[in-house]
């Protein structure tokens, strides 16, 4: 069977129910996002940026990481932690954990001044 249309999480078809439209429209926005992030890494050596842009990436990863549970090429149960899968946890707080991170950088050095 084709990975596309193999069911997602909850045994949906991608295609016949505009899931994979979805998806190529996150993808689209997400890498235009994440290109630029990268972009802006390069230029910056500030710490609170760098910060943002291990987000921005990180939110790339966990997009990657639907699709792949989605058409079935990973199985986001093989790790669980309190019957929760342990890897979509993961990705799906790792881009706010570096956010507040950046934030609280900003926070601190604005309060220093």
């Amino acid at each position: 069977m084709h990975p596309l249309r193999a069911g997602g999480r909850n045994g949906e078809s991608l295609l016949s129910t505009g899931i994979f439209i979805w998806l190529v429209s996150r993808f689209a926005v997400a890498g235009i996002m994440t290109f630029l992030a990268i972009i802006l890494w390069s230029r910056t050596r500030d710490v609170a940026w760098m910060l943002i842009v291990i987000g921005v990436v990180a939110s790339y990863a966990d997009l990657l990481f639907d699709l792949f549970v989605r058409t079935g090429l990973l199985d986001e149960n093989r790790l669980v932690f309190f019957g929760l899968p342990l890897v979509q946890m993961l990705f799906s707080n790792l881009t706010y954990l570096f956010l507040s991170a950046a934030f609280i950088v900003m926070i601190l050095r604005k309060s220093r001044h």
